[in-house]
């Protein structure tokens, strides 16, 4: 049975969720929160060490400024809610992309990380304003300027991913079947499902499922 260390997920869907339920794409965005609470839970009753949630990436910024304003807003009232209640279940949270938002939500992520980041039950990996494409480009630059070897050792250390464990399993909701610049180089041997419900309509149960099946995938890394 394979050990899971760390589950990386593509949130995909809230928007056309919204559409088609309540006509309109920020109810979507909101019903998805709901979903990221119940997955929280049951990723630390599984004892998973990593959850890295893919919640804005870099191409976001094409969408409309309406839409942008109220996805920050939301996470702002998250945050402002719930990190108290995120400490005390001894939950860390970690941004990894670039950090440029309002001065008001970049305070509020800095404080959220500072005051987290001690805890050890399970850590929290939000992707906002993250690009894989950039994270490997930056790497490069980085370690021409230090002028060190180019190895993948050297390359991971200027990762923004660095000290954390590549993901084991990758599921991405919404039926929509690639990548989406997240975490190319970070999966490269991770098991990814893709899964066709949209994600305000993910579930445990759904999660479960996946959880099992991966358990019992052969996991060859080049071997036989």
């Amino acid at each position: 049975m394979n050990p899971l260390n760390h589950v990386a997920i593509i949130m995909d869907g809230n928007g056309r969720w919204g559409l088609k339920y309540k006509n309109s794409r920020n109810a979507g965005h909101k019903a998805g929160l709901n979903t990221v609470e119940k997955i929280i839970k049951e990723t630390i009753r599984q004892k998973i060490n990593f959850l890295t949630l893919y919640a804005f990436s870099t191409e976001n910024w094409k969408r409309p400024k309406k839409e942008i304003k109220y996805l920050f807003s939301l996470l702002e009232n998250f945050l402002l809610k719930r990190i108290e209640e995120l400490n005390k279940q001894n939950i860390r949270l970690k941004i990894i992309g670039i950090k440029r938002f309002s001065t008001k939500l970049n305070k509020l992520l800095n404080l959220s990380e500072k005051k987290t980041s001690k805890n050890k039950k399970l850590q929290i990996n939000l992707a906002l304003n993250y690009g894989s494409k950039f994270e490997i480009l930056d790497a490069f630059k980085k370690i021409q300027r230090t002028k060190e070897n180019v190895s993948e050792k050297n390359l991971k250390k200027y990762f923004q991913t660095k000290n954390i464990p590549d993901p084991d399993l990758l599921i991405r909701t919404g039926n929509t079947n690639r990548l989406s610049n997240f975490l190319l180089w970070q999966l490269a041997y991770s098991e990814i499902f893709f899964v066709k419900k949209l994600w305000p309509e993910f579930n445990e149960n759904d999660y479960n499922k996946i959880i099992k099946k991966f358990k019992n995938i052969k996991r060859n890394f080049g071997n036989i």
